[in-house]
């Protein structure tokens, strides 16, 4: 694999925005790990294999398991997942697989009981971001294991 465009040949300004989106995501409060938990399974959806490799090595880094990593992708049947992970994980499928596009009211429902509003906006953020990193990643023709070189330093992603 070789990259078509890398991030640093992307006009100047254009990822600002998610790039902002990330520092907020990572200083909302929210459970980081469970963050990129969700961004892992996003990336297996989308078929990012850039991003799995990286949210693969940042979710190790902040103590997920080989395991729980390896299984998310059948989270449904796996008893390694808690409720409350369950409802976000529902919510990343929801949003991503969205055709057409609903979080239903049972849905909603089951994250109220785990997430207030505020963390609710902040997990549907954290989804909306991802899948818009994937898809810049998949055209740009990432190269997974490269993402240190790509980003800068002083980058949240």
């Amino acid at each position: 694999m070789t990259n078509r465009i890398t991030m640093a040949q992307s006009p100047k300004g254009l990822l600002d925005g998610l790039v902002k989106t990330e520092f907020f995501i990572k200083k909302s409060g929210m459970d980081l790990r469970l963050i990129e938990l969700i961004k892992y399974r996003v990336s297996q959806i989308n078929g990012c294999a850039y991003c799995l490799d990286m949210h693969h090595r940042e979710a190790l880094q902040l103590g997920e398991s080989e395991l729980r990593l390896h299984t998310v992708i059948a989270w449904k049947e796996c008893p390694y997942f808690t409720v409350k992970e369950r409802a976000a994980l529902h919510l990343a499928e929801a949003l991503t697989q969205a055709q057409p596009l609903h979080v239903s009211d049972e849905l909603y429902k089951e994250l109220s009981q785990h997430f207030t509003p505020e963390e609710i906006a902040v997990l549907t953020v954290a989804i909306a971001t991802i899948n818009s990193w994937n898809r810049l990643n998949i055209t740009f023709g990432s190269v997974p294991a490269t993402y240190n070189e790509q980003i800068p330093a002083t980058s949240p992603v």
